[in-house]
């Protein structure tokens, strides 16, 4: 068995952890930014590290993409970063952050941020635990699997990056229309992650907690993980127009879900 990642934060004494993830931040969607970046405000005022797990964006064509939305993203999170470790992840939706060969700066240095690998160990209040966007363990989606480790090469990232905006965006549309298609037909189970590789990671990390999101399904989970007792924070997808979010805050007093 592999040695567990190394820890990559430490969260103690009088600290405060916020989590959160689909965010699916678009032009398209002002309703869901406000609704994401008025709430992160407030929560973040209190917290000492900010985690954001993946899919800030509904869409990422590299670090030079601009539109309504970024700006108002920048200042947010740069703002989280002023008074708060900010650790960013990338997601199913957002992978191409920070990518290789981009012709912009990063967005993770641009916001004062660290990028952190998916998966990812931090000690919470002395639990080990293991943090994830949660898309890789959707094992059963093999079509998906595939398509998620070419996208995560870093030569592929590096020769789509440098492809014209224009050309990027209708790659990214048609890449969009075709996930909407696919999930009419997309069996349910398809769509959650998959209880072996669960249980594989929690082993192989030797963690007693993971937090992820993905799946849609906000939950609290308790696992037997070879024995071991493994609790499963399942966090939100935002959705302004159905005042549909929240955040996991984590505390030496406590776990709290803070919901809307």
């Amino acid at each position: 068995m592999p040695d567990p990642l190394p820890v990559v934060a430490s969260i103690d004494g009088d600290g405060c952890a916020l989590f959160a993830s689909d965010i699916h931040l678009s032009e398209h969607d002002p309703l869901t930014a406000e609704f994401f970046l008025s709430a992160l405000a407030r929560e973040a005022r209190g917290a000492t590290h900010v985690f954001l797990l993946g899919d800030l964006f509904e869409a990422w064509i590299g670090d030079d993409q601009q539109d309504a939305v970024v700006p108002r993203a920048e200042a947010a999170f740069t703002a989280v970063a002023a008074t708060a470790h900010l650790f960013l992840m990338r997601g199913n939706r957002d992978f191409l952050l920070d990518a290789p060969g981009s012709p912009a700066r990063g967005f993770s240095d641009r916001v004062g941020a660290r990028m952190l690998d998916d998966p990812s160990r931090i000690m919470l209040f002395g639990h080990p635990t293991l943090l994830s966007h949660g898309d890789a363990w959707c094992t059963d989606d093999e079509r998906y699997q595939q398509f998620r480790r070419q996208s995560r090469d870093p030569d592929w990232q590096q020769a789509f990056v440098r492809q014209p905006v224009a050309q990027r965006q209708a790659i990214a549309r048609q890449l969009r229309a075709q996930s909407e298609r696919e999930k009419q037909d997309k069996a349910a189970y398809l769509m959650d992650v998959n209880a072996t590789a669960i249980l594989r990671a929690a082993a192989e990390q030797q963690v007693d907690t993971i937090i992820h999101g993905h799946t849609h399904r906000p939950a609290r989970h308790e696992i037997d993980a070879d024995g071991r007792q493994v609790v499963r924070w399942v966090l939100p997808d935002w959705d302004g127009a159905a005042r549909r979010g929240g955040f996991l805050r984590v505390t030496r007093q406590g776990w709290t879900t803070i919901d809307w």
